[in-house]
């Protein structure tokens, strides 16, 4: 029977991003099996603050979980339609501090839609906070759901990830092959030409060494 070595776990950060408040949780496991819960929190930042300001504080904070829980991946909420633009401005502008952040560091950064994230937790698209809460509790063997709901939204996404990411580099198509560049080209064409001149030289050498010799060859017994 085939022994088949176990995955090894992936510690996921999930980032629910917000202006006021953006969640933070960190997630281990492997895919399929119930994770581990390593930290969970929030960014707070005072709305009179000026939005550089609040930004600023937001990537500090992402940058010390960076620092301090290591993780493998990051996966962030991706911004959705909705009726209020300023919250989606402030919502796309603290996703775009967490994307910053872990391209920084060299980790792969994954964007899930809140449906995918419901979908992979509780079953359903449509699923309601309460119902995301009530499973990243059961999940995670939580006591106390996590407060606020930007928090569990943000183990949510962890989890989400954690189990989905098989799945998704699966459905990646293979790596083509690099096309050669205008360079690359130029080189080969100038070896070619180098190596047709090369071979013709050679073969013009030789004739004119055989013509050469054929006609320093002495005729043998004299004319007749």
């Amino acid at each position: 029977m085939t022994q088949y070595a176990p995955r090894p776990p992936s510690r996921v950060f999930g980032i629910d991003p917000g202006l006021t408040r953006c969640g933070l949780g960190v997630v281990e496991g492997v895919p399929g099996r119930p994770p581990t819960l390593v930290a969970v929190g929030v960014v707070r930042t005072d709305a009179d603050e000026h939005i550089a300001a609040r930004l600023l504080a937001i990537e500090e904070e992402i940058e010390r979980w960076l620092t301090e829980y290591r993780p493998d991946t990051v996966a962030v909420e991706r911004v959705f339609s909705q009726h209020n633009v300023r919250t989606v401005m402030g919502t796309a502008q603290a996703g775009a501090v967490a994307i910053v952040c872990a391209a920084r560091r060299g980790l792969p950064v994954t964007l899930h839609t809140p449906s995918e994230v419901k979908a992979a937790v509780t079953g359903s698209g449509r699923a309601d906070k309460d119902q995301v809460t009530a499973m990243v509790m059961r999940l995670l063997r939580m006591s106390a759901p996590p407060r606020p709901a930007d928090a569990a939204d943000a183990l949510a996404l962890a989890i989400c990830h954690l189990w989905r990411a098989p799945a998704l580099k699966a459905r990646q198509p293979p790596a083509r092959p690099a096309k050669p560049t205008a360079s690359t080209a130029s080189t080969a064409s100038t070896a070619s030409t180098a190596s047709t001149a090369s071979t013709a030289s050679t073969a013009s050498t030789a004739s004119t060494a055989s013509t050469s010799a054929e006609s320093a060859t002495p005729v043998v017994g004299g004319a007749r």
